[in-house]
């Protein structure tokens, strides 16, 4: 098996048991890092739910990333609102709409999952560029994270990845000591260390940053330092409250579309 990052050859690391019954066979990469599982042949078994039935932590964790984002966005990127962006594999659309109502101009993508949230607000080429694209907790779910991000880019034509994904470091972890494995379901096949990332970055000319579990590759120099500062806990604390207040929520214009367009039809 080859690193789908750096084409370096990959070497086994250990056994574990996925989804219960299924025997798996996962190789690191010693030069860049990444951890893969090995042939993952369980993932249509994995996928048959598209949201893993054991992610209960699925709106508290959209909740505290929403702030984060604001915050990256607003202060670390100065995204002041300007344009659009999308959540790509946004699941059933909470971010987005967590986003939409902080005033950002957020749109939806996902293959395998339903709208729910954002309905009407589906991404499309023709909506034009995206200024930045999201992608939380996709990362660990790919085989090929390099086409992914190329690919997710490209769609919209948009020069930077914020995304969140667990880092590890030194040694893989034990089967036994580290949760993100999340063996049970068998959705993460795929982890990534800092140096993983920046090899990535570099090999699609894309400059890596990193803090407080969100991550940026990008075409344009972002401050890890104010990044930082900018999803740190005191910052996020107030940034959703305070991005409303200067962007001004579209949670009142889009319920207002909605309606129209459901009296239209």
């Amino acid at each position: 098996m080859k690193c789908p990052v750096c084409l370096q050859p990959m070497k086994f690391s250990f056994s574990a048991v996925v989804l219960g019954k299924y025997p798996a066979r996962y190789e690191v990469c010693e030069s860049c890092g990444f951890l893969a599982a090995s042939e993952p042949y369980w993932l249509d078994e994995a996928y048959s739910r598209a949201i893993a039935a054991a992610d209960t932590g699925l709106v508290a964790r959209n909740l505290a990333i929403a702030a984060k984002v604001a915050g990256a966005l607003y202060w670390a990127m100065s995204e002041r609102g300007e344009g659009l962006y999308l959540d790509a594999a946004g699941g059933y659309g909470l971010l987005a709409r967590l986003l939409r109502d902080a005033g950002f101009d957020f749109y939806w993508s996902d293959k395998y999952c339903d709208n729910l949230f954002v309905p009407g607000f589906e991404y499309a080429p023709e909506r034009g560029s995206c200024r930045v694209v999201t992608a939380m907790e996709v990362m660990e779910h790919l085989a090929d994270p390099i086409t992914f991000v190329e690919e997710t880019l490209a769609l919209c034509n948009a020069q930077t990845l914020l995304f969140s994904t667990e880092l590890y470091q030194g040694a893989p972890p034990s089967p036994d000591q580290w949760w993100y494995y999340t063996f049970e379901t068998g959705q993460h096949i795929g982890f990534f260390q800092r140096r993983t990332l920046e090899v990535l970055g570099a090999k699609l000319g894309l400059r890596f940053c990193t803090a407080n579990g969100l991550h940026v590759l990008s075409r344009q120099p972002v401050d890890e330092s104010l990044l930082g500062w900018a999803t740190g806990r005191w910052a996020s604390l107030f940034s959703m409250w305070w991005v409303r207040r200067q962007l001004g929520s579209k949670t009142l214009s889009d319920h207002q579309m909605m309606l129209k367009n459901i009296s239209d039809q």
